[in-house]
């Protein structure tokens, strides 16, 4: 059974940092891409961050280039996303995904495992 399993998230000033993390399990986690999304309320879940297998080449959607990194850790079966100079806007539910064609994608329908989400809150 697959499992992946968010943390990392809390209250934050706006200008701090936050590092999120993933935990993956039940698959060979080296092969798949992996994004993080996220959905403030009353709005649709929106690409943050995409890694592919193999070589880890990143995307990043543009509102948060050049402050948020995606990284991996294939030997811990993890994902991370370090998250600099926020705003309150980046305030949202963060949830990190795996996608099995490995290519890190921006569209949330191809992923094909999620996890339960962590709440990013950032007080301005």
């Amino acid at each position: 059974q697959v499992q992946l399993v968010d943390a990392g998230g809390g209250l934050v000033q706006a200008g701090g940092s936050l590092r999120l993390s993933c935990a993956a399990s039940g698959l060979t986690f080296s092969n798949y891409g992996l994004g993080w999304f996220r959905q403030a309320p009353g709005k649709e879940r929106e690409f943050v961050a995409a890694i592919t297998w193999g070589v880890g080449r990143t995307y990043y959607a543009d509102s948060v280039k050049g402050r948020f990194t995606i990284s991996r850790d294939n030997a811990k079966n993890s994902v991370y996303l370090q998250m600099n100079s926020l705003k309150a806007e980046d305030t949202a539910v963060y949830y990190c995904a795996a996608d099995r064609w490995g290519v890190g994608t921006p569209k949330p329908d191809e992923y094909d495992y999620w996890g339960q989400g962590t709440q990013v809150t950032v007080s301005s």
